[in-house]
């Protein structure tokens, strides 16, 4: 949805709840845009605070009837106010924003071929989009088709459970190994041995870079949800573009694009990884 279409709503907060250090649930009542919405995208939260003018993009972690989780995490005084809301507080959020994973695209290549595996690697905050993305592949791909989470953290590991309801294993890696595989998520991917027919990646940059690379190589198509700092998350901005590669171009290699509007998801290959 695209700014000029998005709209702004008053909703009730009807959880926030710590689930891990520093990492919060929120519930929201959102009644009869959930079925708008595409796995990948994300809202603004507008804080009821005057001081704090710019809104909070918060990717979408399960969309239910009547009901959208976001999963956030405290890093300054926006999000930080956001924790303190408590259920029965109004919020005001966007619509859906953004261009989301495309699972159409998924079930095309992948058809009924019951041998394939789709791969889900993230790390720390893109954990939570995974959840909406694996509810929607279950969905859209053949019963039969294989779907696999290789998720990492720091430390304090979040959403396995919710995660298993929809994937065929979730793999977890942590950086200290107090949990799961002690390492990253490419570690993890390599040590398996088996590298997936299709990828689709959030988390930070060099693990998006690293899992993108990997994919590249072995030429597996790949989708991959981009972070970056957001101003208005409508586009007009221009704080949070990024270079994709112009394939038929050879005068312009790289076009920037708009996170925001233009992602957050793109094709791991078009992405211009370097600085």
């Amino acid at each position: 949805m695209t700014g000029s279409e998005s709209r702004i709503l008053e909703s009730k907060i009807l959880g926030n709840d710590q689930i891990a250090r520093e990492i919060y649930c929120m519930t929201l009542e959102y009644e009869g845009w959930e079925s708008e919405m595409k796995p990948g995208q994300f809202v603004n939260l507008y804080l009821n605070d005057k001081s704090m003018i710019l809104p909070r993009p918060v990717s979408i972690c399960e969309a239910e009837k009547g009901k959208l989780a976001l999963v956030y995490r405290i890093v300054g005084k926006g999000t930080e106010a956001l924790s303190s809301y408590a259920p029965g507080d109004i919020i005001r959020v966007s619509t859906p924003l953004g261009n989301g994973y495309d699972v159409t695209d998924i079930a095309l290549r992948l058809g009924t071929d019951s041998s394939k595996t789709i791969v889900l690697a993230a790390g720390g905050l893109g954990v939570p989009p995974m959840l909406e993305l694996a509810k929607s592949l279950r969905k859209a791909i053949e019963p039969n088709i294989k779907l696999t989470a290789v998720i990492g953290f720091q430390d304090e590991v979040f959403l396995c459970e919710e995660l298993e309801q929809y994937c065929d294993s979730v793999l977890v890696a942590t950086d200290n190994g107090s949990k799961g595989f002690h390492g990253n998520v490419l570690e993890l991917m390599k040590a398996e041995g088996d590298p997936g027919d299709y990828y689709l990646a959030c988390g930070p940059k060099p693990m998006l870079k690293a899992v993108s690379d990997y994919c590249v190589e072995k030429n597996i198509p790949i989708q991959v949800s981009l972070e970056e700092r957001m101003g208005c998350g409508y586009g007009a901005c221009v704080g949070c573009t990024c270079r994709i590669k112009e394939e038929n171009d050879e005068k312009v290699p790289f076009k920037l694009k708009k996170v925001c509007k233009d992602g957050p998801v793109f094709r791991g290959n078009e992405v211009v990884w370097d600085d």
